[in-house]
């Protein structure tokens, strides 16, 4: 099975993905993808637009290609790398168990991996999730 195409700031947005999303679309794409990582899907980092970002691309004013998601990338990758003690940037794999999950929304909700959320239209909903304990994810591993 191809691996899950995942830019580096999409492993923070996982985490407290409950179905909401910019159109119905995306919401349905998100739904796969994580259905497919839940599976046990490896996830291959990759650098622009990912699978998630794919229901974006025809609307000419999509936010994917912007230089400050491009810094979104730069800062998940390094705190994310941090907390799993591994690499995480473009052609690296991923196959991330429960207790990565648990390191991961820890970091999240102290703030260790929230630098790429800064600026983020989405950053509030996110704090208020995690702040939930993260009750209604849809991504295992709580």
């Amino acid at each position: 099975m191809n691996p899950v195409r995942l830019r580096p700031h999409h492993l923070l947005c996982l985490q407290t993905y409950v179905g909401e999303g910019y159109n119905a679309a995306f919401v349905a794409g998100y739904d796969r993808i994580v259905a497919r990582i839940a599976a046990g899907t490896e996830i291959l980092i990759v650098e622009g637009p990912d699978d998630l970002c794919a229901p974006l691309l025809g609307d000419a004013a999509a936010h994917c290609y912007r230089p400050s998601v491009t810094e979104r990338d730069r800062l998940a990758g390094r705190d994310v790398g941090l907390v799993l003690g591994r690499e995480v940037a473009p052609g690296i794999r991923l196959q991330l168990s429960a207790p990565d999950w648990r390191r991961l929304r820890a970091a999240f909700v102290d703030g260790a991996a929230r630098a790429a959320c800064s600026g983020c239209r989405w950053s509030g909903l996110c704090s208020s999730i995690a702040a939930s304990g993260f009750d209604g994810t849809r991504l295992p591993g709580r």
